[in-house]
């Protein structure tokens, strides 16, 4: 049976919920404030996989403009059942201080890749919604409840509730069918059935070094549910040495054979505890014993290994690190702060052979910008594209950027100022405070096209610029990469850093910028670990 490395889908894929159909299994994980909303992966070994369409791509399934950082889409939860897939999922709109203003919404398609159904809506009494699809045909619904009252625990148990598909709307009474254990923030509830039992599968300790996924069982499926003995299934916060820290929310699929595995989150945390690639997904081996499901290695510490069934071996076409902008429409790498993809804001037929990025609102704007970006998936990585720009103004930039959020952010940009038609400038924003770091000017009016570079090795970035992609010279000094992580965002982030070319008319003129290519090159897994 191949023996795969931790963490399976590298790079921002928190709250994985996994599902097997047949001989494909396929995870669905959080995207937060990226267009299009809920990531899904594939694999027909659970050795190799692929991104295929996003679920939800139109406006009428979701409006992302305007929400918060790490606002956005939280825990989407894939199943199947009655031939088709059903996804539920959290539009956050609101999710610091006392309360958390949520929707949450039920998708379904006949095909994984769509298309997806209008959304229903379901409820906004909480978060991490779940769909169960019961033994006997009936469906219900899961979601842990918000309780904003003082005095109150804020995560106040998982809500219990019927859906009738018939009529598109849940139905009958709301059961509080679980308050959690003492590790307290119980959340992304999963239900199960097996060998007569109901399972319910929740994520607790909250989302940083103190998570865990813990399990409890009824005979009934509105409780009451008992702990299983001997604390968590899954959890590193007793070791701060492990390389995969943060384990907790997941889900459970068993496969063809029989036997059971567990996806869930994880963090591979730099020397200094910041997870510049956000929240990741590993697998673990499950083993049912006495009745609870438990680590097929014996602990409750994650594994750096997972062993995968032994199914034929499914590779798929890799990825280009060279997106040369000559395909019809943008591959499923590619992702948008808050606002669609669309002509408005990036085209590939307006110059054949380049992105044309129409300059919209500021980089740190939350509602409509012009910014597209990929994830980033390794601890050292280099970001390089090709840029045709005449800025006529201050107001109008164009650039590659390290990106995490609106208030944590390297911008590498031209503009213009009033000593030359082109200059280059370094932008950066730490915990929303902008700064600009190069004094220097950097003018270009003597090159038609300008090449930009950024390299990423752990806690470092650095940036570098050419006039004829040959001959690199470097843009100021080395700064610091870590600033881009959850733990350093404000209250703090889910989600992990991304790499990209933006375009900004600050003035409304929508001045274009000509990306002819854009290359994103990993180089070497010799310090995944998070280590140097």
């Amino acid at each position: 049976m191949p023996i795969v490395p931790n963490p399976v889908l590298r790079g921002f894929h928190p709250d994985p919920s996994i599902v097997r159909v047949g001989d494909d299994y396929y995870i669905a994980t959080s995207t937060f404030e990226w267009w299009p909303g809920v990531a899904i992966a594939h694999s027909r070994d659970l050795v190799h996989w692929r991104t295929v369409r996003p679920a939800i791509t139109r406006a009428s399934q979701l409006d992302l403009r305007g929400r918060p950082n790490s606002g956005g889409v939280w825990a989407p939860a894939l199943s199947h059942a009655d031939g088709l897939f059903h996804l539920i999922y959290t539009d956050v709109r609101g999710w610091t201080g006392e309360f958390k203003d949520v929707r949450n919404y039920l998708v379904t398609a006949p095909d994984i890749e769509g298309p997806w159904s209008e959304p229903v809506h379901l409820n906004n009494s909480g978060f991490d919604p779940s769909l169960f699809h019961d033994v006997d045909g009936r469906k219900w619904l899961v979601n842990m409840v918000w309780d904003h009252r003082p005095g109150h625990n804020s995560f106040g148990g998982i809500l219990l509730q019927e859906y009738d598909p018939s009529a598109r709307a849940l139905v009958g009474p709301i059961h509080n069918i679980f308050r959690g254990t003492p590790l307290g923030l119980v959340e992304g509830p999963h239900l199960y059935h097996v060998d007569g039992w109901y399972y319910l599968l929740v994520a607790e300790g909250g989302t940083f070094a103190t998570h865990a996924a813990t399990v409890a069982r009824s005979r009934r499926i509105e409780g009451p549910y008992q702990p299983m003995p001997d604390g968590p299934l899954l959890t590193s916060a007793h070791d701060p040495s492990l390389r995969l820290q943060s384990a907790g929310h997941g889900s459970l699929v068993q496969h063809a054979d029989g036997r059971w595995s567990l996806a869930h989150l994880c963090r591979r945390p730099l020397p200094n505890g910041r997870s510049i690639l956000g929240r990741e997904t590993a697998l673990q081996d499950i083993a049912w014993v006495d009745g609870w499901p438990r680590l097929a290695h014996g602990t409750r510490t994650p594994a750096d290994h997972f062993t995968a069934p032994d199914l034929p071996p499914h590779p798929w076409p890799a990825v280009p690190e060279r997106d040369a902008f000559d395909a019809p429409q943008l591959g499923p790498q590619w992702q948008s702060p808050r606002a669609p993809i669309d002509e408005a804001m990036a085209s590939l037929t307006a110059r054949p052979g380049y992105l044309r990025l129409y300059g919209r609102e500021s980089i740190v704007s939350r509602f409509e910008q012009s910014l597209v970006a990929r994830r980033q998936q390794a601890f050292r990585i280099e970001a390089t594209t090709c840029v045709e720009f005449s800025p006529e103004d201050f107001q109008q930039m164009a650039g590659l950027v390290a990106f995490y959020s609106t208030d944590s952010f390297y911008y590498l940009f031209l503009s213009r100022t009033g000593h030359s038609r082109r200059c280059l400038g370094l932008m950066r924003c730490e915990r929303g405070q902008v700064t600009w770091p190069v004094e220097k000017e950097y003018p270009l009016d003597d090159c038609e096209r300008v090449y930009l570079r950024l390299a990423i090795d752990h806690d470092r970035i650095r940036f570098a610029y050419s006039r004829d992609g040959e001959l690199w010279s470097a843009v100021g000094w080395e700064h610091d990469a870590s600033i881009l992580a959850d733990e350093h965002a404000v209250p703090c982030g889910f989600t992990g850093n991304f790499v990209g070319i933006a375009c900004q008319d600050i003035s409304g003129r929508r001045l274009h910028a000509d990306f002819d290519w854009f290359e994103y090159r990993e180089l070497g897994d010799a310090a995944e670990s998070g280590t140097k």
